[in-house]
């Protein structure tokens, strides 16, 4: 079995050594080069690719008909497409002698499209999974060939979630292998009625509005949570991150004030968010913008933010 793969970040990684670890030629690693603007907390597919000697192509926008040209003539049986982030064109899925198959990160057919993980957590999801499917032009629509379900406890955050699914998306790949390396492609339907579409998520849309439900305030906060952007908000005209968070305990909320606005407020060292159905949100770690993993203590946010105790 031969494959050309195209993979990024852990997801990429875990399930390029799946593949090595069942004995699968890959004659070309595809992946992205480093961006100066994103903090890297994930691993690096060159990194494995490099250590065992494979080849490496790297693409930062759209494929090009170079390398199209390279693939074809590889004449792979299968093209990987391990959160590879750019959408592979039908000149190029077509190299594949038997299947070109990508994973990701959600269980079709719901949350197709951008940045699933995120958009799970934020819509309170209890779970989601990892989804190997043929490739099509469409994106996430061609059969399921193999899937693997993770859950969203309710205190997960994207990033607790996202590290669940690099596990699922290894486990989903390996147990499909054996049928792979004999040419045997499973494939069920991908129903798309039955299923979502999401798009990317700017840090914009981060925003807290504190006049949400608290459940919906928090599942924000877990959906984007560092190393995500972070949700947040803005008071005296400075901006303050939310890295860390609970829903509060009832004898926490209790000591707000019934009339106290929506919005934080400092209980002594602790700070506490009403929202507007009268929840309440425990605001465990605060960064004021610009400042990255420098947490404000109650006193220096009040400071900051014109709030009393």
């Amino acid at each position: 079995m031969r494959a050309v793969v195209f993979a990024y970040h852990n997801v990429g990684v875990r399930c390029l050594k799946t593949l090595l670890a069942h004995g699968v030629q890959v004659d070309l690693v595809v992946t992205h080069p480093d961006s100066p603007t994103e903090t890297l907390w994930f691993d690096r597919v060159a990194d494995v690719a490099s250590e065992v000697g494979l080849p490496v192509a790297y693409v930062d926008d759209a494929v090009d008909d170079a390398l199209i040209d390279r693939v074809a003539a590889l004449a792979p049986d299968y093209l990987f497409s391990f959160y590879f982030r750019r959408m592979l064109p039908p000149p190029l899925l077509a190299a594949a002698r038997i299947a070109a198959l990508n994973m990701h990160g959600s269980l079709l057919p719901k949350y197709r499209g951008r940045v699933p993980v995120n958009w799970a957590v934020l819509h309170g999801e209890t779970e989601t999974g990892a989804t190997l499917h043929v490739m099509q032009a469409k994106p996430d629509a061609g059969d399921i060939v193999a899937q693997q379900a993770v859950p969203i406890l309710p205190d997960d955050t994207a990033k607790d979630v996202f590290d669940k699914l690099t596990v699922a998306a290894e486990i989903a790949l390996w147990n499909v292998l054996p049928q792979l390396q004999r040419g045997e492609v499973p494939r069920r339907t991908n129903d798309l009625a039955t299923g979502s579409y999401f798009g990317g998520r700017k840090p914009e849309d981060g925003r807290i509005d504190w006049t949400q439900p608290a459940q919906a305030v928090y599942n924000l906060i877990r959906a984007v949570a560092p190393p995500y952007p972070g949700a947040f908000f803005e008071l005296q005209g400075e901006r303050f991150i939310v890295a860390r968070a609970r829903l509060a305990r009832p004898e926490l909320a209790g000591h707000l004030a019934a009339s106290a606005p929506v919005g934080p407020h400092r209980l002594g060292d602790q700070i506490v968010a009403r929202t507007a159905d009268g929840g309440a949100i425990h605001l465990l770690e605060l960064w004021a913008a610009g400042r990255p993993d420098h947490p404000l203590s109650a006193q220096q946010f009040s400071n900051l933010a014109g709030l009393q105790s």
